[in-house]
C-alpha cells in the first residue's frame, strides 16, 4: 500500500500537492486528464475513501490523513462552485516517501 502524492491545478492556475495513504487513486485519475469540477470531487471522495478503507483493512483504523486532505480538497473546489466550467488538471502522481504513515 504505497504512499502516493499527486499533483493538481486548480481552475485559478494554483498548484496543489496532496496525499493518499494508498496507490489506490491511480485507478480514479489520470495524469495529464482535465475533469468538470463536480466529477473531480466525485473521483476524489471515492478514492480518498477508498484508500483510507484500506488502510483500515491493513492496520485497524481509517487513515486521518486521507479525511483532512479530502477536507481540504473540498475546502478550495468550494472556491470554485460557481464557476460552471470550472476544471481540474490532474498533473501527475509522484510516489515519493512522506512522514504520514497512517
Amino acid at each position: 500500500m504505497p504512499v502516493t502524492h499527486f499533483r493538481l491545478q486548480w481552475p485559478d492556475g494554483s498548484i496543489a500537492v496532496c496525499y493518499s495513504p494508498s496507490s489506490i487513486v491511480r485507478d480514479y485519475f489520470t495524469a495529464g486528464q482535465e475533469y468538470p469540477l463536480d466529477d473531480f470531487l466525485t473521483r476524489a471522495r471515492q478514492a480518498l475513501g477508498n484508500a483510507s478503507d484500506r488502510v483500515r483493512a491493513k492496520y485497524g483504523y481509517f487513515c486521518s490523513s486521507a479525511t483532512d486532505q479530502l477536507a481540504v480538497i473540498e475546502a478550495t473546489a468550494e472556491r470554485f462552485s460557481g464557476q460552471p466550467d470550472a476544471k481540474v488538471r490532474f498533473i501527475d502522481f509522484d510516489g515519493g516517501s512522506s512522514a504520514h504513515s497512517k
